[in-house]
C-alpha cells in the first residue's frame, strides 16, 4: 500500500493533535470494522459578522496511519472556517488535500467528515 508524501508526514507529525479543555463541542466516531475511532474538540469564537467559527480544533485519533492523517488534514481544513464552511468539508477534499488515499482507506475521510459534523451539531 502506497501513502502520499502528505499523508506520511501528517501521519509522522500530526497537526493540532490532543485534547481541548473546556471544548464547547465534541464529536466521535468509530468504524467497528476496521477499529478507527476519532474524537473531534471544538472551540467556537465569533467573526466580525456575529457568525460562529472555529476558533480551535483538536483530535484523538486510535487508528492507522490513514486515519490520523485524515484528522491532522481535517483540522487543518476546518480552523479559522465559519461552521457553515466547516460543514462544507467532504471526503473528497480532504483525500485532494491529503495527495490521495489508497482505495481501500477512503473510509477513513467520511469518519473525519463524520466526527467533524457531529461535533458541531453538538453545539
Amino acid at each position: 500500500m502506497q501513502y502520499s508524501k502528505k499523508v506520511i508526514e501528517h501521519f509522522r507529525n500530526p497537526h493540532n493533535q490532543g485534547r481541548i479543555k473546556n471544548a464547547d463541542a465534541v464529536g466521535q466516531v468509530g468504524n467497528a470494522a476496521c477499529g478507527d475511532v476519532m474524537k473531534i474538540y471544538l472551540k467556537i469564537n465569533e467573526n466580525k459578522k456575529g457568525e460562529k467559527i472555529i476558533k480551535d480544533i483538536k483530535f484523538e485519533t486510535l487508528g492507522c496511519a490513514a486515519a490520523i492523517s485524515v484528522s491532522s488534514a481535517l483540522t487543518d481544513l476546518a480552523k479559522g472556517k465559519t461552521l457553515a464552511q466547516a460543514l462544507a468539508i467532504t471526503k473528497d477534499k480532504i483525500v485532494k488535500d491529503l495527495g490521495g488515499l489508497p482505495p481501500i482507506k477512503v473510509h477513513c475521510s467520511m469518519l473525519g467528515v463524520e466526527a467533524l459534523r457531529l461535533a458541531i451539531n453538538n453545539l
